[in-house]
């Protein structure tokens, strides 16, 4: 939905010396036009048999990655995180227990590759006042914000406060229905855009598309990705 976000991360992961090669389906998938899903959209509306069959057409593509243990890098959180915890309930055997080792958020890729003194990354700093981090709902279960904590510390002088807030309410489709919108809207104002709107000229953080949504329509602020706050970082 947002293809400037993976045209960053493509751009910094090249400028770190990465080779980075873009998934598509496997060649005998039976419908090559269709994009892949990680499976996460179906199992969210309970389709878990429409969810297994989008998840093994994933697999599938992944194949010859898994195989030959390439890291798979991904920037939405409840996708690569569906990958992770999701992929090995739906019974797809052992390649799903290969990919759960092998996917990666793109903030953990690289707080990774910094730990194993492994990144080659030369960055600036942004001369922005100080950055407001929402954290996607994901990555918080899963403990991801230490991760993202990492990254951003790697940019000079970097000022970010990470936004004490639950669910920004969106809740992947939750939000869009008619029925759910008021719920959404109220579970917004008890934290997040309080606390957005108590710092108008803050930039905003936030990996998750369903919170970029949530903060676009609710405060009329565009949020970033890590991803592109990293590609703006480069010296």
């Amino acid at each position: 939905f947002e293809p400037a976000i993976a045209e960053a991360a493509h751009t910094v992961l090249t400028a770190a010396g990465y080779r980075v090669s873009v998934l598509g389906p496997a060649a005998d998938d039976p419908e090559p036009g269709r994009a892949l899903c990680c499976g996460r959209t179906w199992l969210s509306l309970g389709q878990v048999e429409a969810a297994r069959r989008e998840a093994q057409r994933m697999q599938a593509a992944l194949r010859p990655a898994l195989a030959a243990g390439t890291p798979v890098i991904g920037l939405e959180p409840s996708c690569i995180l569906s990958l992770r915890d999701d992929h090995l309930k739906l019974g797809l055997g052992p390649e799903a227990e290969a990919l759960a080792k092998q996917v990666f958020l793109f903030e953990e890729f690289i707080a990774r590759e910094h730990d194993r003194k492994r990144l080659t990354i030369a960055l600036k700093p942004l001369g922005h006042p100080k950055l407001l981090v929402h954290g996607h709902c994901h990555q918080k279960a899963v403990g991801a914000m230490k991760s993202l904590r990492k990254v951003l510390r790697l940019i000079p002088d970097l000022e970010f406060e990470f936004i004490e807030a639950s669910c920004c309410g969106m809740a992947g489709s939750f939000g869009l229905d008619a029925e759910h919108a008021g719920i959404s809207q109220q579970m917004a104002e008890l934290d997040l855009f309080p606390a957005l709107r108590a710092a108008p000229d803050a930039p905003v953080l936030a990996n998750g598309f369903s919170c970029r949504h949530q903060i676009v329509e609710g405060v009329a602020r565009r949020p970033a990705h890590v991803a592109e706050l990293m590609r703006d970082a480069l010296a």
